[in-house]
């Protein structure tokens, strides 16, 4: 039976600046920046918790916030300078915050992996209060990064199936993670959800407004649609690129399974957005028989028999041969603009 009584504590959604790479000329630049961007965080997630107090037990950290995203770089340039090894000594500086404060501490960055040396990843990693990653998603849906989709059939042998959509079971509920943009797809959270998810980490680096945004009407619905929280971190403006430096800045935020905002930022780096997590509240709500328990109502079977017959984005574009392919600079437009001319033709759009 599940547990109704788990006890409550404090989520904080980390708005932190992000010191781009991209001016780096080197890797060992880059490298050196990234370091120092891992101390400023530390200082703000040890000052945040001496003023919210030591019930924090899940801090959330913005998109890409040692590095920033790649403007012009190729693949292998920017694999070069921002996408660092799961075992290097950046996560092992992440993983040292979370253990000497005893937190959750999730964050996202770009990541080489061994059994893809021709690509890098942007994935979401959580980290336990001992210090161990407990839980690891890759981003699937990306304009301009490659994703295991792209490489499917080989990303399946290396990993199987529960790689694509983790959910990590923590003493602070069961944790899952959104990467930016993937919170306008329903589908993502909800196959999160339908595996036991009931807290969503989302990173992002978004422009945000004082006007609804797509992406904030998305963490309501999410919420609501899945009756579970949504803690949505985002950048407090970025420097290093010739973007405007508040262009991706304000909006962190804590959502809870109702679609209430418990908790905002407003611009810069800030720890403003922090609230209380129950878990026990979103349990009870997806254990109550009534019209509003939407995932207990979702009929996915039907849903599956029309996704199975719907083909737009195409599966292991990345693959040529059985081999995998470093994406050209253009790659991504051209695919997409394909996708495009294909519906037309079909007549879906």
């Amino acid at each position: 039976m599940t547990d109704t009584s788990a006890p409550a504590y404090t989520a904080l959604a980390l708005q932190s600046l992000c010191e781009a790479v991209n001016p780096c000329k080197s890797p060992e630049e880059a490298r050196a920046k990234m370091m120092a961007g891992i101390v400023r965080i530390r200082a703000e997630i040890a000052g945040s918790i001496a003023f919210i107090g030591p019930e924090v037990k899940l801090v959330v950290l913005p998109e890409y916030a040692l590095t920033g995203f790649p403007m012009g770089e190729s693949a292998a340039e920017w694999r070069a300078k921002a996408a660092i090894d799961a075992d290097g000594p950046e996560f092992e500086a992440m993983a040292k915050i979370a253990s000497d404060f005893g937190i959750h501490l999730a964050w996202n960055g770009y990541e080489t992996d061994l059994h893809f040396p021709e690509l890098y990843f942007q994935g979401c990693v959580v980290i336990d209060p001992s210090g161990a990653q407990v839980l690891r998603y890759r981003r699937l849906i990306s304009m301009y990064a490659p994703s295991p989709y792209d490489v499917l059939d080989r990303y399946l042998d290396a990993y199987g199936e529960d790689a694509l959509f983790p959910v990590a079971d923590t003493a602070i509920g069961r944790l899952s993670a959104i990467a930016s943009e993937e919170i306008l797809y329903p589908e993502i959270a909800r196959l999160h959800a339908v595996k036991g998810a009931e807290v969503f980490v989302h990173s992002s680096s978004e422009v945000s407004s004082p006007l609804a945004t797509p992406k904030n009407i998305a963490k309501l619905a999410r919420a609501i649609e899945n009756l579970a929280y949504v803690v949505s971190a985002n950048t407090g403006g970025m420097t290093g690129t010739p973007i405007p430096q508040a262009s991706a800045d304000r909006g962190s935020k804590i959502v809870d399974p109702r679609g209430i905002i418990l908790a905002e930022a407003a611009s810069g780096p800030s720890m403003c957005a922090f609230a209380e997590v129950d878990i026990a509240l979103a349990r009870r709500l997806r254990r109550k028989t009534a019209m509003g328990n939407l995932l207990a109502r979702q009929p996915m079977a039907l849903y599956a028999r029309e996704y199975a017959k719907a083909d737009i984005h195409p599966e292991g574009s990345l693959m040529k041969d059985g081999e995998v392919q470093t994406p050209a600079k253009s790659f991504y437009r051209d695919r997409q603009t394909a996708v495009i001319e294909a519906l037309a033709k079909r007549g879906v759009i």
